[in-house]
């Protein structure tokens, strides 16, 4: 299974066209997901046609930030349906990839296998010894994008997003759960410390 050119097409895109604020949704971000919804795929058991979807629907599914943050995941989705019938698709595989796009905006909604997969992978990071490395990145983002905030703001949005999130495939429980609890109690730490200094000057 092969989709370079759909690959190649979508980076190019995303480095001509993406505002100069997005460090987190970026080109890297986009692989990073692919890379790691092509993991689950094959964990999961997913044939080879589920999984070029699911691969086609990581490469695209922020591609909509080119256009609006705002909305961007039906952005992504119109941007699926625009291009993807130029690299081979049918029109009730893009269709399923649109659907697959839509399923990632948060609160994720994934009700199908393929879905699962690519939310999974979207947020892969949680359950990674890179979390705050990347997590750093959104929030400066954020801050160029306007939405300035403080270290201590962060740390409880950040640590109630972890409580509140869930994995839904078991390949990505197994792979990134342990992890991800480890990085929730380093956040909890963190924001205890933070917050009570903050509250002590």
């Amino acid at each position: 299974m092969s989709l370079t050119n759909l690959t190649e097409f979508i980076v190019e895109k995303m480095r001509r066209e993406l505002p100069e604020y997005v460090v987190y949704h970026s080109v890297e971000h986009t692989l990073d997901v692919h890379q790691a919804a092509i993991r689950l795929a094959e964990l999961e058991g997913l044939d080879e046609a589920s999984t070029r979807l699911v691969s086609a629907a990581a490469l695209l599914h922020d591609s909509g930030i080119t256009v609006s943050f705002k909305n961007h995941e039906d952005i992504s989705a119109e941007i699926a349906e625009k291009y993807l019938p130029s690299f081979g698709f049918k029109p009730e595989e893009i269709e399923k990839i649109k659907q697959m796009i839509i399923t990632t905006k948060l609160p994720q909604s994934a009700t199908n296998i393929e879905a699962q997969i690519l939310c999974d992978a979207d947020l892969d990071y949680l359950g990674r010894g890179d979390f705050f490395i990347i997590g750093q990145k959104l929030r400066f983002e954020w801050e160029l994008a306007g939405n300035k905030i403080n270290l201590c703001e962060w740390y409880i949005i950040q640590m109630d997003f972890l409580k509140k999130h869930q994995y839904f495939t078991e390949s990505a429980r197994n792979l990134r759960e342990q992890r991800k609890q480890a990085n929730l109690l380093e956040i909890e730490h963190l924001c205890t410390f933070r917050c009570n200094e903050n509250q002590q000057k």
